[in-house]
């Protein structure tokens, strides 16, 4: 087990690190603002004057993207039902309305296809590599589809340092804690001995109702640290994670 320190906090017999992807360790806020956008444009153009409400609702408002809203924190299914909800109220029936929004979110997918990747937030790469090297196991549980965040890890080549690569496609997703004890199974460890790290609400609703030793929240800027009010501490970089201690019999 591992003692670690986050700003005078300390957190003892830590055995897992669980991090969230979009925020926390990639710098998503772009890709995300530009997806919103896709999306919206192209429900638009079928139905005019949907386009700019279900910005709001995604979170979208001009070249900002609100950390705590849809886009920032649901998952593509949640994001659908949104889409086709906001659908419906033009008229149209409830599978007709699922079916205009999901073409439109396969038609963002493709059209973004070759955008840039998002890149990772400062230090990311050397804390993880750190937290693994002292045996700590790590997690990357994120609301994006699955196959975004092994996309994640093969880019950045974290394969070596995260043992468990968890996404959301269908059915449980965040602030479920089931999603969390999930993820501590598939690791094999206690979720009362693992810290979750993460820039939203829900990544702290999550893990504390799930009984998590303790919630980190992740605040790139000073302004998403309203959101973080669940947290037991709040960092602006990732290194302000330190370890106090291994066990001598820590495996």
């Amino acid at each position: 087990m591992v003692t670690i320190q986050v700003q005078g906090v300390i957190f003892e017999k830590i055995s897992a690190v669980i991090f969230d992807k979009d925020g926390t360790l990639e710098n998503s806020e772009n890709f995300l603002r530009n997806l919103a956008q896709k999306r919206s444009r192209l429900i638009d153009a079928q139905i005019p004057g949907v386009g700019e409400p279900l910005l709001m609702a995604f979170g979208v408002e001009g070249d900002q993207l609100d950390p705590a809203g849809l886009m920032a924190v649901g998952s593509r299914r949640e994001n659908e039902i949104a889409a086709a909800a906001y659908i419906a109220e033009t008229g149209r029936g409830w599978l007709e309305s699922l079916g205009i929004a999901r073409q439109a979110f396969n038609e963002a997918d493709q059209y973004l296809k070759d955008a840039a990747p998002s890149p990772l937030f400062p230090g990311s790469l050397e804390v993880l590599k750190f937290l693994s090297e002292v045996g700590l196991k790590l997690a990357i549980l994120s609301a994006a589809p699955l196959r975004e965040v092994q996309a994640f890890v093969e880019r950045y080549q974290l394969g070596d340092y995260i043992q468990l690569q968890m996404g959301v496609d269908q059915g449980l997703s965040k602030p479920d804690p089931d999603l969390y004890c999930q993820a501590c199974k598939y690791l094999e460890v206690e979720v009362s001995t693992t810290l979750m790290v993460g820039d939203a609400a829900v990544d702290m609703e999550m893990a504390k109702k799930a009984g998590a030793a303790g919630c980190i929240g992740m605040s790139w800027k000073p302004e998403t640290a309203k959101n973080l009010c669940q947290a037991d501490v709040i960092i602006t970089q990732l290194d302000e994670i330190q370890v106090l201690q291994v066990a001598d019999d820590f495996e």
